[in-house]
């Protein structure tokens, strides 16, 4: 309570710890990005994880 009798207010939000790394700025960025990747159409989709190693074998970035 301040001096005039107001009372401030602020949001708390609780993170477990073992998932604050999501929420770092960096990981945001690269979800961001993912997020636009994925609107645009530069992803592609794997029915198996075979399948997408196989894709990434055959890459040439």
């Amino acid at each position: 309570m301040h001096d005039d009798g107001s009372v401030t207010v602020r949001g708390f939000v609780s993170i477990p710890a073992d998932q604050a790394w999501f929420w770092t700025a960096e990981w945001q960025a690269g979800e961001g990005q993912a997020a636009a990747d994925i609107a645009s159409g530069r992803s592609t989709f794997h029915r198996s994880a075979e399948d997408m190693f196989t894709h990434l074998e055959s890459t040439d970035d």
